[in-house]
């Protein structure tokens, strides 16, 4: 398997970054684990590459109701499930390879139970003190997470 370098966004809410645009150009794939916060966002992600979504607690509006819950995928040899809150998805039910989710503005990378925990963070509007972050996966014999912390600018 070649590597395939995945985009990992959450938490935007109704802003995508111009810094974003430009890291998200050199992706395969895009996965957005919830909180778009509009259906412009979603336009802008699939002109740059394929995009996978979710709906967050914030995504409402009747352009959101095609969005699932969760979302499963296959790249290569990696399942992958994709979901906004983490505590909607039962991982001993639902295994997967690695877990992307978002919700709580804060970046994770972690192992549990073999499955591959990754949370981008928040790419939209500054939450709290948090900082502005989003990832770059890259998957091919290993899972390779690059955490990518932005400018506070649009």
């Amino acid at each position: 398997m070649s590597a395939v370098r995945i985009g990992l966004i959450s938490d935007t809410h109704g802003l995508l970054r111009n810094q974003v645009k430009q890291l998200l150009q050199s992706c395969d794939l895009i996965l957005h684990a919830g909180d778009i916060g509009n259906p412009q966002v979603l336009q802008e992600l699939t002109q740059i590459a394929p995009t996978t979504a979710v709906r967050g607690n914030v995504d409402v509006e009747p352009w959101a109701n095609s969005l699932k819950i969760t979302e499963r995928l296959n790249v290569g040899k990696w399942s992958i499930a994709l979901v906004h809150n983490i505590d909607d998805l039962i991982l001993t039910t639902e295994q997967a390879d690695l877990v992307v989710f978002g919700h709580s503005h804060r970046f994770l990378e972690e192992k549990r139970d073999g499955i591959l925990l990754i949370n981008p963070g928040n790419a939209g509007p500054r939450r709290f003190i948090l900082p502005i972050t989003m990832a770059i996966l890259t998957l091919d014999d290993k899972a390779t997470v690059e955490k990518v912390v932005l400018k506070n600018k649009a």
